[in-house]
């Protein structure tokens, strides 16, 4: 997908959910917190590539989202949301020791020659 559309789309699905929370369609749920967990941990991974620091922020953040519309329809209690994300944290941090995951550009020293 084109990255200059990943933004536009991210408003109009936040614009659909907030009309359909408004006219009752959808439960009353705190859409704009849940779908900005979501949109941070998709744009986590689409801005910056991935790698052993998108692999934990942004699939966290997106659990973190279902994790909160599942609490607000009382599916599931602060109680449990809490050790569980701590665990999937746990689970995403293992994952990113994986020798294959690339380390962050940003993270690499800079080759200089100096002559």
């Amino acid at each position: 997908m084109n990255k200059n559309l990943l933004m536009p789309i991210i408003v109009v699905v936040i614009g659909i959910t907030w009309m359909l929370n408004v006219l009752n369609i959808i439960p009353q749920i705190d859409w704009a917190w849940s779908i900005g967990l979501l949109a941070a941990g998709v744009l986590s991974i689409a801005t910056n590539g991935f790698n052993k620091i998108t692999v934990i922020t942004g699939p966290f953040l997106v659990a973190a989202s279902i994790c909160s519309v599942f609490r607000q329809l009382g599916h599931l209690s602060i109680d449990l949301e809490v050790p569980l994300l701590i665990s999937v944290l746990g689970v995403f941090m293992c994952i990113s020791q994986m020798p294959s995951i690339p380390v962050p550009k940003s993270t690499k020293p800079e080759h200089t020659d100096k002559q």
